[in-house]
């Protein structure tokens, strides 16, 4: 749960740190910053500006210092600064900053397109549009000690500028962020620096906007004479990359292989990628046909959705490659495709509304399970520095639509219930999780194609009788707010320091996550998140002044620059105003848990109706039950005055009593320790939110809070209420007793800690089993995409015998088993589960599971595969996979392995129980051993047999024995049973 949330950028968590008072040193990361050297504050801003492309006969700088007055027109004369170069050194007094613009006198004007420059502190230059740090014409190389001729490439950066930050061996660093290095041919940046007596220097790049190359952390080591640094290889004594550089004027290949595909009024174009002797940079797509003419369409990958078009028309399209040189080759064989009609809206679904024990469930992350649609595949603002660029692997990858052509696989596994992360369209730098929610009301349209919406994937699951669970938080937003409740504008100056961060306003254009804002070029928007100027009704200290740090770039930080609890930022009737101090106290549910993740005040009346509106939009849907996010966060008493009885007559309002009866809403409460309750705090126990309050409390939701947190803690959990619901009473079924059921079920994370071995795993289950109020309802896992059991950070590596043993004691004992995806064949197993965009997601627990997933695969029922091809049918044969199809058939034909109650009495052996359920002319009774023998005394007398061997036991005497089966089998005994189910396996036999 925690560790989960953990994704957020360097830059912005620096300036983050510093707005809350909390920066003092940063220590620098590989490619960010330089590893010497610090800036200067200074009241003044020196401006060079560059004169070669304009030929003006004189040059005037037009500035206001920022919150001051403009200069006349035109403005104060630059003076000459050397080659090329004017300057005019500005006094800003207090300001942080100026704007400006440049003219010649006589009327020519150089104001940025329109926007003016936004100028920072110290040494500014402006250059054909580009704003950088750095002295144009310091050390020109012209000195008569040692030099150093350096080239830098930034042909794979794509920057537009560079700077050169140095220091000779045993002389001092230039000031952040160094020299200005000149434009030497395309691609190459060059400077020439002397050295006085040292031979060698110490060196980083950086584009003057606060992103760096600095040798992953490690510095260049230059030498004197030429050297060239290209994709961190150094070459010493390098000839001039620059020299007789003959022009480019070879194309590139034809793109083949286009094809075009419609779904209703949607095409998907795809081709081959073409081949340059330097590098393809895009693709122009040209379509035709229909009444919209010839479009021509710049694009940057092989893959182009083109949607909103016209039903039935015939479209054609051809690709032209491009190359940086401008070179265009000639035009594909054209693609033709027409389209269909235009979908109309899938109606809503009905929730399947049977006893959701009798379904296993598996978990899904859909952003990584299968692709089913590249067009919706996106990378985000971390896509390179994550390392998944370079494995092409974006981080939104899997959608609905290859979840709807792989819920075959689902139920060839033997599960009927899929859990899917949560489907909201999400806003932070690495989203694909689910879990920071922005438009609550919205899905998240990088999980959505044509023909495979949200509703479309739980129509098609409903078809093949399998049910979906949606995961939902009610805790926490984005840190950017909730959109239509509440979101935060930030004091973000988009200057030359903060260019780099925030993208240039368009008013326009909506953050949606999937379409990319034409200005930017970005999928990632953020310009309708900051102001320059004080937003009306701000609650935020300190707007916009400097906070008095320093980004490590030297950049100046300023107060309300990032979202936090602490600044003011979030108004206290909707938001938390403060971080958590305890984890087992009060504050761990009115506090933040993290920046990324921005808590809602759930006692204000505004915020539940702003939830409880969203999910009776899914709820209304048909989706069959909820997972709930962070859980424990929230009051119990807030849980069961508004959000439980809220689902519960949602669901009765429009599926009637007995679908809300069986609506599954199972809670993440994350009490990841070892005891029965978590550190002998009750509020913080996971069984204390399957039950109802006890006593009345004040009308005031927040009062409440506090009232009941006190109550029950005082109480102690010597006092709290127990259940027999889970256990039989000798041999037989009960009525359970559900009148005190708050409508929480819960993730049994006791059960989950102890994983590591069966045994314990069972040990501690049943220890707790009398103080939650239906344990035959817990949700029982292994691992999950936060954690192994022990809180590993890893995913399960016990080995393949133990996963099998794991499975068996799931798929038998009382509770819902339930499997992460993947681990139907050890998928990934000792990988950390979650490094957020430290690493790339391929070396992680949330991998893309998709290559184990391509081909075909039909099922012809739960756990049984009618067909499968290609790497699928590999997948399939893979012993764990056997194992768990037998699993899942044993436990759908024997109800007492669903629904049954269990006790041990009479029983000898170390896993060992047995379990009945009766219901009308239902009577389900199992004996079960999982690894161990087991002796059974004081049973009904009858013919057993043992669904796994086929066995036939005549008990008589009211005693039954059974050997050991091994690891990873078992027994499982049952009176007037149906007889062996499935044939022997790796493990089952």
């Amino acid at each position: 749960m925690r560790r989960r949330h953990r994704h957020r950028l360097l830059r912005p968590l620096v300036a983050f740190a510093a707005v809350t008072g909390i920066f003092a040193t940063a220590t620098p990361n590989a490619d960010s910053t330089p590893l010497e050297g610090t800036s200067v504050a200074s009241a003044t801003t020196t401006v060079f500006y560059y004169t070669k492309t304009k030929n003006w006969p004189a040059t005037y700088l037009h500035y206001a210092p920022d919150g001051g007055s403009w200069t006349t027109v035109p403005g104060v004369r630059m003076e000459t600064a050397c080659t090329d170069w004017v300057k005019e050194t500005v006094d800003l007094g207090s300001a942080a900053g100026l704007q400006a613009t440049f003219n010649n006198g006589s009327g020519t004007w150089d104001n940025n397109g329109g926007t003016n420059y936004a100028l920072g502190t110290g040494t500014v230059t402006v250059k054909d549009g580009v704003v950088a740090h750095s002295d144009p014409c310091a050390d020109t190389g012209t000195g008569t000690g040692n030099q150093a001729t350096v080239y830098y490439s930034t042909a794979t950066s794509g920057w537009s500028t560079a700077n050169l930050h140095y220091a000779p061996t045993g002389g001092s660093w230039t000031t952040v962020p160094g020299v200005g290095m000149e434009s030497a041919c395309t691609g190459w940046w060059k400077r020439t620096v002397d050295l006085g007596t040292a031979t060698t220097l110490e060196a980083a790049f950086n584009n003057g906007n606060g992103v760096w190359d600095n040798n992953n952390g490690g510095d260049y080591a230059l030498g004197s004479g030429t050297t060239t640094v290209k994709d961190r290889t150094v070459t010493a004594g390098a000839a001039d990359p620059c020299a007789a550089q003959a022009p480019d004027t070879q194309a590139p290949t034809t793109p083949t292989g286009v094809t075009a595909s419609a779904t209703g009024t949607s095409v998907v174009v795809s081709w081959k990628p073409a081949t340059d002797d330097t590098a393809v940079t895009k693709y122009q797509l040209t379509r035709t046909g229909g009444t919209e003419g010839t479009v021509v369409t710049d694009v940057g990958s092989t893959v182009w959705s083109d949607t909103g078009l016209a039903e039935k028309t015939t479209y054609t399209y051809t690709v032209k490659a491009v190359d940086a040189a401008g070179n265009t080759s000639p035009a594909s064989s054209a693609a033709p495709v027409t389209t269909g009609e235009k979908a109309p809206a899938p109606a809503a679904g009905t929730p399947l509304g049977t006893d959701p024990r009798k379904d296993p469930i598996y978990f899904v992350l859909t952003a990584r399970f299968y692709d089913g649609d590249t067009s919706n595949d996106r990378g985000g603002s971390q896509d390179v520095t994550s390392g998944n660029a370079a494995n092409n692997d974006p981080m939104f990858r899997g959608d609905f639509k290859g979840l709807v052509g792989k819920l075959d696989y689902i139920k060839a596994l033997g599960f009927s219930a899929v859990w899917i992360t949560p489907v909201v369209l999400n806003r932070s730098d690495y989203d694909y999780h689910g879990y920071h929610g922005y438009d609550f009301y919205k899905v998240d349209p990088r999980l959505e194609s044509a023909g495979a919406s949200y509703q479309d994937l739980i129509n098609a699951a409903h078809a093949k009788g399998m049910k979906i669970y949606q995961d939902v938080v009610y805790n926490h937003s984005s840190r950017w707010g909730a959109k239509g409740l509440f979101t935060p504008t930030v004091y973000g100056v988009r200057d030359t320091q903060w260019s780099w961060y925030y993208d240039e306003k368009n008013a326009g254009f909506d953050y949606d996550g999937l379409t990319v804002e034409p200005k930017s070029g970005k999928s990632y928007y953020n310009g309708d998140l900051w102001s320059t100027a004080e937003p009306s009704g701000n609650t935020c200290l300190n707007w916009g002044k400097p906070t008095g740090g320093k980004s490590p770039e030297g950049y100046t930080l300023y107060n309300c620059q990032w979202p936090s609890p602490t600044s003011g930022m979030f108004p206290k009737a909707y938001y938390h105003q403060c971080w958590i101090g305890n984890w087992e106290g009060e504050d761990s549910r009115s506090c933040w848990l993290h920046e990324d993740l921005a808590d809602f005040n759930t006692e204000n009346a505004t915020v539940q109706n702003y939830l409880i509106g969203a999910y009776d939009k899914y709820i209304d849907m048909g989706v069959d039950g909820f997972r709930v996010d962070t859980a424990v966060h929230i009051p119990r008493v807030t849980w069961n005055r508004r959000f439980l009885p809220a689902i519960h007559d949602r669901v009765t309002q429009r599926f009637g009593a007995d679908a809300a009866k069986n609506f599954f809403v199972f809670g993440e409460v994350g009490a990841f320790v070892n005891d029965k309750w978590n550190r002998g705090s009750v509020n913080h126990s996971a069984q204390f939110f399957t039950w109802k309050e006890r006593k009345e409390y004040s009308a005031d939701d927040e009062k409440a809070a506090i009232e009941q947190y006190d109550y029950e803690e005082q109480l102690g959990t010597g006092s709290q209420p127990t259940s027999a619901n889970a256990f039989l009473n000798g041999n037989s079924y009960h009525t359970p007793d559900r009148s005190q059921f708050s409508g929480m079920n819960i993730i049994d994370m006791r059960m989950h800690m102890n994983f590591g071995d069966a045994q314990n795993a069972y040990n501690n289950g049943k220890d707790s089993d009398d103080s939650v109020n239906d344990a035959t309802y817990n949700v029982v896992y292994v691992d999950s995409h936060d954690y192994g059991p022990n809180k590993s950070s890893t995913r399960y590596s016990g080995g393949t015998d133990a996963w099998a043993e794991n499975m068996a004691l799931m798929w038998t004992f009382r509770g819902i088993p339930t499997l992460y995806y993947g681990s139907e064949i050890e998928f990934q197993k000792g990988k950390q589960i979650d490094c957020g965009p430290t690493c790339p997601l391929a070396g992680t627990g949330r991998a893309y599971y998709g290559d184990h997933l391509a081909g075909g695969v039909t099922a012809s029922d739960f756990g049984t595969v009618a067909s499968a091809s290609g790497e699928v049918a590999t997948t399939l044969a893979q012993p764990l996979v056997k194992h768990l199809q037998r699993l899942n058939r044993i436990r759908r034909a024997i109800p007492a392995l669903q629904s049954g109650q269990y006790s041990t009495d009479g029983i000898t052996g170390s896993m060992a129980f047995k379990r009945r359920y009766t219901s009308g002319s239902t009577d389900s009774f199992a004996l079960v051993t999982v690894t161990g023998g087991a002796t059974y005394t004081g049973i009904p007398n009858g013919t057993y047999t043992d669904a796994v061997t086929g066995d036939v036991k005549t008990v008589s005497g009211g005693t039954l024995s059974v050997a050991a089966p091994g690891k990873g089998n078992l027994r499982v005994y049952v009176l007037n049973g149906p007889g062996k189910i499935g044939a022997d396996g790796p493990y089952l036999k």
